[in-house]
C-alpha cells in the first residue's frame, strides 16, 4: 500500500509498507523553504535514512540534539532500550529516503551471517548503533528508482519489495578489506575534497567528459591517486561510476517523456543512437525504445 501525504504542490511524502511493519517513505521537498516530518517509530526498529540530493537532519530529545544528513550520505540507527521517533527536518530541493525494518525481521534476513553484520552479533544485541556511510554508486542508482519511477499500480508493492531488499543488500555488501576508517588516503580531507571535486566534474561535463589525466591535472592529484581514491570513496571506477550515473540520468530523461531516444543519448555524451542504444541495452537489458514502451503499457 502506498500512503501519499502533499504538503504542497511542490512537496511530497509517500509512505509504501513493504510486508510484516517494513516501510520504505520517499520524502522530496521542491519548496524554497525546510520542511519537518514527524512519524512515531518504536524501539523495536532500525532506520535507514539515505539523502539522494541537498540535506536534511535528524532531531531527537525534542530537538535537543541533532544530527545532520549529508547529501550521498546514510544514516543507520538502532536503539533498543527507548524509542527513536523520526523528526527529519528536509531542506529545500532535497530528496530523502528511509528505510523502516522490524529488528526481528531484519535477524531473520542474516540468521546465517549474524556476525557479519556488527550490531547483530550476541554481545551487542542490546546496545544502540549508529552509523555514517557514504552512499555507493549502486545505491545510488537504486534509490533514484525508488524516487523515479512509472510504474502500473498493480505492480508498485513488487517493485518496492524488490528495491527495497535490493538497497539493504547493497548497503551491507562492504568488501572486508574496503574500511574507510582504515584507510590512509581518507584520512586527507583535502585528498577527499579533490576526489569530491572530481565527480562533480564528470557530472557536470558527462556529454564530452575530460580524460582521466586531464581530471587528475584539473583536481591536482597524480593519475594514481586519483584511481585509488574514487575507488575507495565510491566503489567504483572513475568511468563506471559516469557509465552509471549517465545511464540513470537517461533512463529518467526517457521516463519524463519530454525527449526522444536520439535527444536524450545527445544529453548524455552520445553522438550516435547506436552506440547510445548499445549502451543503453548493456545497462538495463533492453533498448530505450522497448524501455519506455513497457513503462507506458
Amino acid at each position: 500500500m502506498d500512503h501519499s501525504i502533499k504538503n504542497n504542490a511542490e512537496s511530497l511524502i509517500k509512505e509504501t509498507h513493504i510486508e510484516d511493519g517494513f516501510y520504505v517513505l520517499r520524502l522530496q521537498n521542491e519548496t524554497p523553504d525546510s520542511k519537518q516530518f514527524i512519524r512515531e517509530v518504536s524501539r523495536d526498529f532500525i532506520q535507514f535514512h539515505f539523502c539522494v540530493k541537498g540535506a536534511a537532519q535528524l532531531a531527537f530529545n525534542d530537538g535537543g540534539y541533532q544530527l545532520p544528513l549529508h547529501e550521498e550520505h546514510s544514516i543507520l540507527l538502532y536503539n533498543p532500550q527507548r524509542d527513536l521517533p523520526m523528526d527529519l527536518t528536509i531542506e529545500k530541493d532535497s530528496w530523502v529516503v528511509s528505510v523502516l525494518i522490524p529488528i526481528k525481521k531484519f535477524h531473520s534476513l542474516f540468521s546465517t551471517e549474524a556476525n557479519y553484520i556488527t550490531f547483530l552479533t550476541a554481545e551487542n544485541k542490546d546496545r544502540k548503533y549508529y552509523k555514517d556511510e557514504i552512499i555507493s554508486p549502486s545505491m545510488a542508482v537504486v534509490l533514484n528508482q525508488l524516487m523515479n519511477y512509472n510504474l502500473h499500480p498493480s505492480i508498485q508493492a513488487l517493485y518496492f519489495k524488490g528495491k527495497a531488499y535490493e538497497l539493504l543488500s547493497l548497503y551491507f555488501n562492504r568488501p572486508a578489506n574496503a574500511d574507510i576508517e582504515q584507510c590512509p588516503f581518507l584520512v586527507d580531507e583535502d585528498n577527499v575534497a579533490k576526489i569530491k571535486k572530481a565527480k562533480q566534474i564528470i557530472i557536470a561535463r558527462m556529454a564530452e567528459p575530460p580524460t582521466l589525466q586531464e581530471l587528475a591535472d584539473e583536481i591536482q592529484l597524480s593519475l594514481n591517486k586519483l584511481k585509488e581514491g574514487f575507488k575507495q570513496i565510491y566503489g567504483d571506477s572513475v568511468f563506471s561510476f559516469l557509465f552509471d550515473y549517465k545511464m540513470e540520468v537517461a533512463r529518467q530523461l526517457l521516463e519524463s517523456g519530454s525527449h526522444n531516444v536520439n535527444e536524450v543519448g545527445l544529453r548524455v555524451g552520445y553522438s550516435t543512437a547506436s552506440h547510445f542504444i548499445a549502451a543503453f541495452k548493456k545497462k538495463f537489458g533492453t533498448t530505450p525504445k522497448k524501455y519506455v514502451t513497457g513503462i507506458r503499457n
